[in-house]
């Protein structure tokens, strides 16, 4: 086999990052737990791929069976990108079938979380809010910056609904999050093996649909009419719809500027300063607004001629 050595150390690599599970490193290669199953998938037959993950999950499995569980839990959408992958689907439906594994993985989770081990969500928020509260106040005893600090439990409550309200944004962001290190790692790892992945489109095409706008001015109806609301579906998704949308302007909107400075000529230092502003400041997305209402990218060529 071409790849044999190098499908063995990915084998290691595979189980070093499920060992790491029981140590505080945990937060971080947890983002990076897909990426070997993705690469021994791609490179390998069906055949040897079983042969080289077996020795790894035995070796979890002695230490404990929950690591199984685990091991299980990453590897779905890990086969599922492994199977673009081997298509040579685009990009962008590889990061898509991607993200939609990872977030079906997380409701399917929480579904069963609920269903059948009486996993109280707003109970869990409610605890990890009243801890922290606690932790201010007996730190306000000894620290007289912190005296004023004081939460009520009606408070501590309100924050509670609305962070559950924001759940579906952040699982939606993670799964997005998670789909788009591993592409952009798994990517020139398969190129350098011999494997030809499609590569993004360039920061300067990226594009919405124009449907988008009619999406955001939908957010905004459902926003007026039910943002007051104490709880309920549609709450929800008022809570969760406009920011989404917002974030995908921004993606536009870093679009849009990496097209003007590749029109003009300029260097593409000047796009990645224009695009932090971008990110971390709130009302720049309106620019991707703009750019998808009218055609401002065909008034730029319009004057550079």
């Amino acid at each position: 086999m071409k790849f044999r050595w190098t499908s063995v150390a990915w084998s290691i690599v595979y189980l070093l990052l499920l060992l790491s599970l029981s140590t505080p490193l945990l937060l971080i290669t947890t983002l990076f737990m897909i990426i070997p199953a993705i690469v021994l998938y791609t490179t390998l037959s069906t055949k040897q791929f079983i042969l080289h993950l077996l020795p790894v999950l035995l070796i979890v499995g002695l230490i404990t069976p929950m690591y199984l569980l685990i091991a299980a839990y990453f590897l779905i959408p890990a086969l599922v990108m492994g199977r673009w992958y081997r298509k040579r689907a685009s990009a962008i439906s590889t990061l898509v079938a991607g993200m939609v594994a990872i977030l079906a993985e997380f409701l399917m989770i929480l579904l069963i979380s609920t269903a059948f081990l009486k996993f109280n969500l707003y109970d869990y928020v409610y605890d990890v809010l009243k801890t922290y509260a606690d932790w201010l106040a007996s730190m306000g005893a000894s620290n007289p910056l912190l005296t004023e600090i004081t939460i009520s439990s009606d408070q501590i409550g309100q924050m509670s609904w609305l962070t559950i309200q924001a759940i579906p944004m952040t699982l939606i962001l993670s799964a997005f999050v998670m789909a788009v290190i591993t592409h952009s790692i798994v990517r020139p790892i398969l190129n350098s093996m011999g494997y030809a992945v499609p590569k993004l489109k360039p920061a300067r095409e990226w594009r919405l649909a124009r449907s988008f706008i009619w999406y955001y001015l939908l957010g905004v109806v459902i926003s007026l009419l039910f943002g007051g609301a104490d709880s309920g579906f549609m709450l929800m998704v008022s809570a969760n719809l406009l920011p989404l949308l917002q974030i995908a302007f921004k993606i536009q909107t870093i679009g849009f500027l990496f097209f003007l400075v590749h029109e003009r000529k300029w260097s593409k230092i000047i796009a990645l300063l224009l695009a932090i502003p971008v990110i971390a400041l709130p009302g720049f997305w309106i620019i991707g607004v703009v750019d998808l209402a009218f055609p401002l990218r065909e008034l730029v060529k319009k004057s550079k001629r």
